[in-house]
């Protein structure tokens, strides 16, 4: 689950940050039923949070200090390319067929020319990159959202995304991969790849936010509410 959940989070972190930069407090109006368990949430946040600072955000660090640049972005453009992958199924299912054919021919072009996905070569030949996954299929065919949650070590999600997670860990092609100790430890490395993305824009939050868990939680909905429209919510869905 580790690849679905840090994009996220880098897309997330990007838009609070860049709301925080405005001096905004808060991202729209909020409606409290959307987090019935916000008291649960809350609690199992401050733990996520408390795990991050102790373990997490530390090897994260340090992985970014000791790898070099280009080694750290080849692995993940790599991590990026088996995302590719199963975006291409979520596309089909989704009938964007012009999206799943550009992700075939990222895939196709990044595993071979780029050497395994080390190289994003295929950005450089008109094959953009269209990211979908289970939760936003299941918004697609009009599956509400359900209420927010968050979840142990994953972090911020809601009813339909918990659920999509589920399913995109078994489509996930590292789950294929044998023996399981080999599996888990590059599961290990995707998670650590991911947060050491996350740093700058982690950073910028935690200074400036004035509740946390409630700018998060603002972020994530609308986040994911303008996935699964492709950019364009209607406006209804905006209120």
């Amino acid at each position: 689950m580790g690849h679905t959940y840090y994009r996220r989070q880098l897309a997330i972190f990007i838009l609070a940050a860049s709301v925080l930069f405005t001096g905004c407090t808060t991202i729209n109006d909020y409606d409290n039923s959307r987090d019935p368990f916000e008291r649960y949430n809350r609690f199992m946040y401050n733990i996520n949070d408390t795990v991050d600072n102790a373990l997490i955000k530390p090897l994260a660090t340090g992985y970014k200090a000791v790898l070099p640049t280009p080694v750290n972005r080849g692995i993940t453009n790599v991590f990026n390319n088996l995302v590719d992958l199963t975006s291409v199924l979520n596309n089909l299912l989704q009938f964007k067929f012009d999206q799943a054919v550009s992700g075939l021919g990222r895939v196709l072009v990044n595993s071979t020319v780029g050497v395994l996905g080390v190289a994003d070569i295929a950005s450089k030949y008109d094959l953009p990159r269209y990211r979908e996954d289970f939760g936003q299929t299941l918004g697609y065919w009009g599956i509400n959202a359900g209420p927010y949650i968050v979840l142990p070590l994953l972090g911020a999600s809601d009813a339909r995304d918990a659920f999509g997670l589920v399913v995109d860990w078994y489509v996930d092609p590292i789950r294929q991969i044998d023996p399981e100790r080999t599996r888990w430890s590059i599961t290990g490395l995707r998670g650590i790849d991911r947060r050491s993305d996350l740093l700058a824009a982690s950073r910028i939050m935690e200074e400036a936010a004035l509740d946390k868990y409630e700018f998060y939680r603002d972020a994530y909905l609308q986040k994911r509410q303008s996935d699964v429209y492709d950019g364009d919510p209607p406006f209804e869905d905006m209120e």
